[in-house]
């Protein structure tokens, strides 16, 4: 599938209408993402804010990442549904959780992030490109070291 993409948080009271294809599509191992996904990593779809329409009110939590950087999560305040982060390094993007969006979406990570921080037992897919700790922008070329 391809743009427009819906979404909606388990509840229905947050929704959201995406114009534009992802910048980039992650899974993230960092702490705090294994803190919200049951310790497993999250899965993510970077969008421009540009080509987001939400609707519905959002609760959030402010923090400082690993990474230096200060991360917003929002989440639906009746069901709890993660919906999406964003950092204070990429305030023209939005990271929207892949569960957030509707079923049929057709999206998987292309990379994992922050895999120095998966437990040993993790399975990481082989295929996809891996970041030791935060990757470079979309767009910005850099070599990936790998997990140790």
């Amino acid at each position: 599938m391809s743009a427009p993409y819906s979404a909606h948080c388990a509840c229905g009271a947050v929704s959201a209408t995406i114009s534009g294809e992802p910048v980039a599509l992650r899974e993230c191992w960092c702490r705090q993402c294994q803190q919200i996904a049951a310790g497993g990593p999250t899965r993510n779809a970077m969008f421009r804010v540009e080509d987001i329409a939400l609707t519905g009110k959002l609760t959030t939590h402010e923090y400082v990442a690993a990474s230096g950087n200060r991360l917003t999560q929002s989440f639906c305040p009746i069901c709890g549904s993660d919906v999406m982060g964003q950092s204070s390094a990429r305030p023209q993007f939005r990271t929207l959780r892949l569960g957030f969006l509707d079923a049929g979406h057709g999206l998987a990570p292309t990379m994992a992030i922050w895999v120095s921080d998966a437990p040993d037992k993790a399975w990481i897919n082989p295929a996809l490109e891996q970041f030791a700790h935060q990757p470079p922008p979309p767009g910005a070329q850099a070599t990936p070291p790998t997990r140790a």
